[in-house]
């Protein structure tokens, strides 16, 4: 059995939160708020994954310097997700490229990545009511499920080749 644990940083309407408790039941995981994790607890664990909002096209300030402050590790497999007012793009906003290689530059390997949209009602946005209203919905649940079945499925296969 695979031990995983989810850090993640959920603020405003909790929507990253909803994504991380839905990955944490697929692959029962542990799933604890950034600010509640010692640095020390990642080597329990052989997946982590780590999740957040987005904000000014970078996860949250929290989860970046807890992943900074981290001891280096060796292959250890983790997964990425957040929450967003608008979609990541090749051509727009690539907010998880920074977030990458500062995890690749400690020694994670990163086998997935998920991203859906999240009611938005930071700075001007609360003006107009914010954007993404009701989200994550259900249909977010559901690809957040599928992710994570997909990831189990990944870590499976990758244990038979050992």
């Amino acid at each position: 059995m695979i031990k995983t644990l989810i850090i993640y940083f959920s603020i405003h309407h909790q929507n990253t939160e909803k994504i991380a408790k839905v990955i944490a039941e697929v692959l029962n995981a542990d799933l604890k708020r950034v600010d509640q994790t010692k640095p020390k607890e990642i080597d329990n664990y052989d997946l982590i994954g780590f999740g957040s909002g987005i904000y000014f096209g970078n996860y949250h300030r929290a989860l970046i310097d807890f992943v900074k402050n981290l001891p280096e590790v060796k292959n250890k497999n983790c997964f990425i997700f957040s929450t967003s007012g608008r979609p990541e793009s090749i051509f727009f906003n690539l907010f998880t490229k920074n977030f990458k290689k500062i995890l690749e530059k400690k020694g994670f390997k990163i086998i997935g990545q998920f991203n859906c949209p999240g009611f938005d009602t930071y700075g001007l946005l609360k003006f107009i009511g914010g954007i993404n209203k009701g989200r994550p919905n259900e249909k977010d649940m559901e690809l957040a499920k599928k992710f994570a079945y997909n990831l189990k499925e990944q870590i499976i296969i990758d244990k038979r080749k050992i």
